[in-house]
């Protein structure tokens, strides 16, 4: 496991990085909510009520903060983070 300071605009978020048999399962850490790989399920971040924003394609941090978000919790989506803007943007409304 592999754990990283990601220093954004607004912040320094936690990056996790948990290599399991076949692929790569990633998370950024934001004060106010997470970025996930496509490992994890949206839906259950929506159950849970947590506040979350989802990439897929993403090997690396780097990756993650340049992909397009696919999907959002609605906690995310009351923060102002959409589909369709980048990881780092989603991240940067989650301080």
């Amino acid at each position: 496991m592999l754990i990283e300071q990601i220093q954004l605009e607004k912040g320094c978020a936690l990056g996790l990085n948990f290599e399991m048999q076949k692929y790569t399962l990633l998370v950024i850490r934001a004060d106010k909510g997470f970025l996930m790989c496509g490992y994890l399920n949206i839906n259950a971040a929506e159950e849970l009520g947590d506040t979350a924003a989802k990439v897929k394609g993403v090997k690396s941090f780097e990756d993650m903060l340049k992909a397009q978000v696919v999907e959002v919790t609605e906690m995310a989506r009351e923060l102002g983070v959409e589909p369709g803007m980048t990881g780092r943007e989603a991240l940067d409304k989650m301080f």
